[in-house]
């Protein structure tokens, strides 16, 4: 009996330590996000890649749809039953949930000193004291050109605003092409890909954004009036209609061929080389004249945070700091071309479109969308009051210094730079 009571020991013993042994090597890091087109990425590359190198640490990737993000995402946090990664929307939305201390402070995690405090501008504090976010990626504005058009026509890829201007004349007097592909109707087309494109060489980046935010700039100076006086010189090369002319509508009149020129972010290219089917290049916003100091849009668009509340924060950690990895950065950069890694380690794109819009970084200097920090927390809300803004430029109903206007006034009724 002795033996049996020894040997029902030793088993117990036995499947308790079998089961502390899965238990350690089973933890389980949940990643909560609004990228759902990314899963397939996510399961055949980043996930074998982190889990081959770490043992015992499991990652599932569980996104949302988009437009049902930010609502499931506070409704779980609230519950306690976010995800332990949570996937961090650009400046406001993601500082609130660090504001709530949702998310944890990751100022000092390993690898966070691989990104410039520019690549860190979205998902850091206000007093630039704090980074709650890892940085995954930005998209970059410039212009995407069918290149089959341009060597039929004999066109040179401008490189300053007499140039561009040239080129659209010669695509307008030749009539085979819609000179330039950007319609009206959705708003946020001028000013995402008309406004903030051209804009930051006028308004000199980050120098003009955070002059516009400390109040030493207003919206009705001329470096942010004079980018709505280009854009109200597109208007004849837009083709017929482009009021009524949607987002999608626009898409597919430069990928059918019908268009020359595209006013782009580079988030288009996974989907124009499914469908384009002549060779495309990018150039970066024309600059006044040769030798100018250039400016682009290298706007954060996706990062990744920790949930205050992980059962699992150390595992976490280790994620997120392969998430700051030059690996990393290789990885996601490829798997998604026009997502472009902020990591200070030079990524080599796979896609020559991609690799194009990067190099760019090379001999420009980066900012973000002037309107999407601080600008835009009150009513009326400058980002979306600029959409409608550009639009009317475009349009004609509203003349630069209008709009300009319309926008400063918008502004000083709530926001007080300094407070």
């Amino acid at each position: 009996m002795k033996k049996n009571v020894l040997k029902g020991l030793l088993l117990a013993s036995s499947l308790l330590t079998s089961v502390g042994f899965a238990h350690a090597a089973d933890v389980t890091l949940t990643v909560e996000s609004w990228r759902n087109d990314d899963l397939q990425i996510w399961q055949e590359k980043i996930i074998p890649a982190f889990e081959a190198k770490n043992p015992g640490i499991k990652i599932v990737f569980s996104p949302t749809a988009p437009t049902e993000y930010n609502a499931s995402l506070n409704a779980k946090l609230e519950a306690g039953s976010a995800g332990d990664i949570i996937t961090c929307r650009p400046f406001d939305a993601s500082l609130d949930l660090f504001k709530k201390k949702q998310l944890t402070d990751l100022t000092a995690l390993k690898g966070m000193d691989n990104f410039s405090p520019v690549a860190k501008a979205a998902w850091t504090t206000d007093d630039g004291k704090s980074t709650f976010c890892v940085p995954m990626a930005s998209v970059i504005h410039g212009f995407i050109y069918n290149k089959d058009a341009f060597d039929k026509l004999g066109l040179k890829v401008p490189a300053t605003r007499d140039e561009f201007f040239a080129v659209l004349d010669k695509l307008k007097a030749d009539g085979t092409y819609i000179p330039m592909a950007m319609g009206t109707k959705d708003l946020w087309e001028a000013a995402t890909m008309g406004y903030q494109n051209i804009g930051p060489n006028y308004w000199k980046g980050e120098d003009g954004r955070l002059a516009l935010i400390s109040g030493k700039q207003k919206l009705t100076d001329a470096p942010w009036v004079d980018p709505y006086k280009e854009l109200a010189k597109w208007k004849p090369y837009l083709g017929d209609g482009f009021e009524a002319q949607s987002y999608s509508d626009s898409q597919n009149l430069f990928t059918l061929g019908k268009a020359a020129i595209y006013p782009a972010g580079s988030w288009e290219i996974a989907l124009f080389n499914t469908q384009a089917q002549f060779k495309m290049g990018a150039f970066p916003p024309p600059v006044a004249k040769a030798g100018d100091t250039a400016y682009i849009s290298d706007h954060p668009d996706i990062g990744v945070g920790l949930n205050a509340k992980s059962k699992h924060a150390e595992e976490a950690k280790k994620f997120l700091s392969w998430v700051a990895s030059d690996e990393f950065a290789n990885i996601y950069a490829n798997a998604l071309p026009g997502f472009f890694s902020l990591n200070s380690h030079p990524v080599k794109m796979s896609d020559p479109l991609a690799q194009e819009f990067v190099s760019w970084r090379d001999n420009h200097k980066s900012t973000v969308r002037s309107t999407y920090q601080i600008l835009s927390r009150g009513t009326p809300n400058l980002e979306n009051e600029t959409w409608t803004a550009s639009a009317n430029v475009i349009n004609g109903t509203d003349t630069p210094e209008q709009a300009a206007t319309k926008l400063q006034k918008g502004l000083d009724s709530w926001f007080k730079p300094g407070k």
